[in-house]
């Protein structure tokens, strides 16, 4: 009965978007809050970011709704399973509030980065604290099973990396929300594998809530007053709900072949967690202070070999879609997690360098046509 309740959350998340987002773009350029381009944005016209505005309201009203009704008219053994869901919902409500709020201190007013980051561990500590932590690695480097001393702050860690990594790579139209939707669907069938049906019906109302928002962003037209941008408040979201659906799929059951969860959760999060870890890494090796804002994040070098907004958007969403697929597939060949991660991040180092040296042959070939 619950898979026919996944679609209809779904679509009432995309109708409720598509009613609230048009009237937040009227009332940003009513009241004159827009994103003003500066030297780092690629946008040359004020744009509203408010969208992240409706992301919490939508996904809380139609998971309430959704979990109501199941209760209601479900099975038993589904009713059990939202009341056995209940304490690790309320944790996660807490930590998406912090975060919602905190989203829309930024947007407004601006806020320093020390307390977006203390929003930010606050909300990640929300989910030990449902009793969800990563208390097994599934054989990578040989390891299975964690002790919460070590799987408490590893997720911890994981869950503000996974929110940065989502807020830092919202450089262009789309991005961030067609990356997100690409992870949510994986993690949501993963759920409904594990039969873990609130949070699968989580996953797919964010992805319904994000249709709406991904149009208005990528093609919507400043000029007409129907483009507007996410904002800290959507991305924060974003990058928190990812993280607690990729911890809870991680935490719910042994490796069963051929279903190697560590994989799945790896693939759907890749490519903007190793982006953002990258990032920070050359940051740290190159002395400068690691929230520094830079141009070196991998939109930014596909920017930089000459390609348009739209066509890195979507490379990146192929080069996402791809990493996964033949990460999940492998899954079913009983491939070696370790070898399997290793081997995903030597792709993309290597693509790095690809992109690198482009972008030095690119910029030779300017100079010598300069002289």
């Amino acid at each position: 009965m619950y898979y026919i309740f996944i679609p209809i959350a779904c679509l009432v998340a995309v109708c409720l978007s598509r009613m609230i987002i048009p009237e937040i773009i009227r009332a940003a350029f009513k009241k004159r809050l827009f994103d003003v381009p500066d030297v780092r944005k690629l946008h040359t016209s004020a744009i509203p970011r408010l969208g992240g505005f409706s992301f919490a309201p939508v996904i809380l009203f139609t998971l309430a709704l959704t979990c109501a009704l199941v209760y209601q008219y479900d099975t038993e053994e589904t009713r059990l399973n939202i009341v056995a869901k209940l304490p690790e919902m309320m944790f996660f409500i807490c930590g998406l509030v912090v975060l919602y709020l905190i989203g829309i201190l930024d947007d407004m007013v601006g806020s320093r980065y020390r307390i977006k980051f203390t929003a930010q561990i606050i909300a990640a500590a929300c989910i030990p604290l449902a009793g969800v932590w990563i208390n097994n690695l599934y054989g990578l480097f040989g390891i299975y099973a964690l002790t919460p001393w070590i799987g408490i702050p590893l997720t911890m860690f994981l869950t503000v990396l996974i929110i940065n990594s989502i807020n830092l790579i919202d450089g262009i139209d789309g991005l961030a929300s067609g990356v997100s939707c690409v992870s949510l669907k994986i993690l949501g069938a993963a759920l409904i594998i594990q039969q873990s049906w609130t949070f699968a019906t989580l996953a797919f109302i964010t992805v319904g809530m994000l249709f709406p928002f991904f149009y208005y962003n990528v093609f919507g037209d400043s000029e007409k007053h129907n483009k507007i941008f996410m904002g800290d408040t959507g991305s924060l979201i974003l990058g928190y709900i990812q993280a607690f659906l990729a911890i809870e799929v991680l935490s719910l059951t042994p490796y069963t072949p051929p279903y190697n969860m560590l994989v799945i959760a790896f693939a759907a999060l890749f490519l903007p967690a190793f982006d953002v870890f990258r990032v920070i890494t050359v940051r740290l090796y190159n002395r400068k202070h690691i929230f520094m804002p830079d141009r070196g994040h991998i939109h930014h070098k596909l920017l930089s070999i000459g390609l348009t907004p739209r066509w890195v958007l979507a490379t990146l969403i192929v080069v996402d879609v791809i990493f996964c697929w033949l990460n999940i597939w492998l899954c079913f060949y009983d491939a070696n997690v370790t070898a399997l991660i290793l081997a995903d991040i030597a792709l993309w180092v290597g693509l790095n360098i690809i992109i690198n040296r482009m972008i030095s042959k690119r910029e030779n070939s300017a100079v010598k046509s300069e002289e």
